[in-house]
């Protein structure tokens, strides 16, 4: 046993170690270190948020896509101006409308094949318009929407049919409409994947009929038994995303939670990029009967979601329809917005400066001829 022996002016520590005794002296015997390393991890939806996988690719498309969404912002307010353009002043009054936290003359300079910065020459002042080059590609996005508008009206047919009553509120329909910009109504886009997979893989009907396609991030740590758990959660039969729960009851909580899994992967299916902001999820909670923590349950999905914070926003992407940070299978309105990207990613490169500024210079005299 250790013996202490307490003189009046040190303390002499035989068999017991001194920095042990130090650590009790200083913090009590109940918050020693001893102590403290059985004290219960806190687990929570933001411990987990935080301590995911990082998907490194993904999250640098989420902070390209907000400039992008700045610019196109930017756009349409220049665009509802009497004459197509805005002068810097006015631009720099409605910045922070748009979450724009720098001066905006050093936004718009730094992409020069989006917008044209030019001094009006009969107000003399800074002023601002979309390059042509950028104008066409809105044109042509306009132009793929209404295209490809049969398909958009299937994919409001769906969304509808989600919902527990076959109505939706239209706020809610607003807030996605960018997002939502084929056949088989009524047949959720994982069942074409499982199809493949049973033909491709000679797999058995029940390893395909209720599982997810699963695709984890570069250096996901597989534990013992993950494996297992996640073999039988993928053969769990669950009320499926179009089917009706009074014909399908749920019995289990672990149903419940795959019927809903199975919802959202449907939604974000559904979407011309395959992601939705996180936030946005909520106003189809109610419709769609998702009475559970959302952020809580992607998150235990880190195979079948992703969760970027990046871009100023969290935004849950479908990560087996993502390779390499781009669309596996893009469709005609995705490559026109890959194209506007590609124009922010483009920065200064490739511009001549003496380009531009003379025909804005000619283009303004002949409108001011006009009025006079």
């Amino acid at each position: 046993m250790a013996s202490v022996v307490f003189g009046q002016r040190n303390v002499r520590v035989f068999p017991l170690r001194r920095h042990i005794l130090d650590e009790v002296f200083q913090h009590g015997p109940c918050n020693c270190s001893t102590q403290r390393r059985w004290k219960k991890p806190i687990d929570s939806a933001r411990t987990r948020l935080e301590g995911r996988i990082r998907d490194h690719k993904l999250d640098k498309l989420m902070i390209q896509l907000k400039n992008l969404r700045l610019a196109l912002d930017l756009h349409e307010f220049i665009s509802q101006q009497r004459n197509g353009y805005a002068s810097l002043q006015l631009l720099s009054r409605w910045r922070h409308e748009v979450g724009l936290n720098i001066e905006i003359g050093a936004f718009l300079k730094k992409y020069p094949h989006i917008f044209d910065i030019y001094v009006h020459p009969i107000k003399n002042n800074q002023c601002c318009k979309v390059t042509p080059k950028m104008a066409d590609l809105i044109a042509e996005e306009d132009a793929a929407i209404w295209e490809n508008e049969p398909a958009i009206v299937k994919r409001l047919k769906k969304l509808l049919m989600l919902s527990t009553d076959g109505t939706l509120n239209m706020h809610a329909l607003w807030l996605i409409r960018r997002e939502l910009g084929d056949e088989n109504l009524a047949v959720a886009d994982v069942e074409e994947w499982r199809v493949k997979e049973y033909a491709e893989k000679w797999l058995a009907e029940s390893e395909t009929k209720y599982s997810f396609p699963i695709n984890f991030p570069t250096g996901f740590k597989i534990e013992k038994g993950f494996r297992e758990k996640l073999g039988n959660w993928q053969r769990l039969p669950y009320t499926k995303a179009y089917e009706n729960n009074e014909l399908h009851p749920i019995h289990n909580v672990e149903q419940l939670e795959k019927h809903i899994v199975g919802i959202l992967h449907e939604l974000l299916s559904l979407t011309v990029e395959k992601m939705i902001p996180l936030e946005r999820f909520s106003h189809f909670r109610r419709p769609f009967d998702m009475e559970v923590n959302l952020r809580e349950l992607v998150l235990k999905h880190p195979g079948i979601f992703y969760i970027s914070t990046k871009g100023s926003t969290q935004t849950v992407l479908l990560r087996e329809n993502y390779s390499k940070g781009c669309l596996v299978d893009p469709n005609p309105v995705y490559n026109v917005r890959r194209k506007m990207l590609d124009l922010i990613l483009s920065g200064c490169h490739g511009i001549d400066e003496t380009d531009g500024p003379i025909q804005l210079v000619e283009e303004h005299n002949q409108e001011s001829s006009n009025v006079s």
